[in-house]
């Protein structure tokens, strides 16, 4: 039988998303990769108790997570049962709607059919009473922004959700949304866009949307794809997800110019103590308004790794010019 570390709690730094009530760890656990059918259960096991042991209160789903889609919820749903589940309200569990889940008109987007009878299946599929947030995972262009809005507004009314959250939205569509759920009565608690130090596109108005609409950030991708560790110093290993089949991550993004950054960027974090993944993690917390960075994992001492970053997020403007000096033009 499990028996969480009793001393969980010791090192991980909390922050309220937003203006809400909710509070996050610094760094949280994404399941997007590593927890579907092709992922071992003792290894994906292990990365989530390891996490919990660190103080990661926080596990992100969606249900096209895996693969297959919704495996990776199934994924989750095995070890809550089998080890997790006294403690549940400790957690954290979030998850997504809004790419294909199956096929015919109602099988993704922003429809309320789909918003609803997608929580549903993800919920049976994880083996939850109801999520703590729920998302929109992405804008959709033909759905009125109100009927999705008001499906996750419904969610949190039934008590399938505890809170709503929006990811992939623009700042202009964000402020929409926001503004939308404000006026519906429930307020978005967290928005959730890719953020890096390789990829700067939230500050173009998106982080300041949030923080004047008091909504916490929640920074997928902060290590860019495995970018921003030590497996591409050298160039590209052929076990790694840029020398696979990755749709995401092809190995002709590593080029001569990002290597030369990385072992730059690197070298920085040695001076200040940190691996590069450390250092790239605390360059996104730095902002006030990031409540938490979103990590992936393929094992258990990545996460051991990544976790060392909280707290560690003061930087000099000498050190932020040098990051910027490293990879401008790239």
């Amino acid at each position: 039988m499990y028996e969480a570390n009793v001393n969980r709690y010791g090192d991980m730094a909390y922050r309220r998303a937003g203006r809400s009530g909710l509070r996050l760890p610094e760094v949280s656990l994404g399941l997007w990769h590593n927890f579907g059918y092709a992922a071992t259960y003792d290894n994906a096991r292990d990365m989530l108790l390891t996490a919990f042991d660190l103080g990661v209160t926080h596990f992100d789903i969606a249900n096209n997570y895996g693969p297959p889609p919704g495996s990776a919820e199934s994924m989750f749903g095995r070890v809550l049962k089998s080890d997790m589940q006294p403690y549940r309200d400790e957690l954290i569990v979030s998850s997504k709607a809004g790419y294909l889940m199956w096929p015919g008109p109602y099988g993704e987007w922003g429809s309320r059919k789909y918003m609803i009878a997608s929580c549903d299946q993800s919920l049976k599929r994880a083996g939850l009473d109801y999520f703590d947030v729920f998302y929109h995972h992405r804008p959709d262009p033909d759905t009125p922004v109100y009927e999705t809005m008001s499906a996750l507004d419904y969610l949190v009314r039934s008590g399938k959700a505890v809170y709503a959250g929006i990811s992939n939205y623009k700042a202009a569509e964000a402020a929409e949304a926001f503004k939308v759920l404000r006026e519906l009565g429930t307020p978005c608690v967290l928005h959730q866009p890719a953020y890096s130090i390789l990829n700067r596109a939230p500050e173009a108005g998106l982080l300041d949307a949030c923080n004047d609409n008091g909504v916490g950030v929640i920074c997928f991708a902060p290590l860019a794809g495995g970018r921003l560790t030590e497996r591409y110093l050298n160039g590209v290993p052929a076990d790694s997800r840029a020398g696979g089949d990755s749709p995401f991550l092809k190995k002709e993004h590593i080029t001569p110019q990002l290597v030369a950054a990385l072992n730059g960027l690197k070298d920085m974090a040695a001076a200040r103590g940190q691996t590069l993944a450390q250092m790239a993690l605390g360059w996104v917390l730095r902002r006030s308004e990031v409540t938490s960075a979103l990590i992936g994992a393929s094992s258990a001492a990545q996460i051991c790794d990544c976790v060392k970053a909280a707290g560690s997020t003061g930087f000099t403007g000498e050190e932020l010019a040098g990051i910027d000096a490293l990879i401008a033009g790239l």
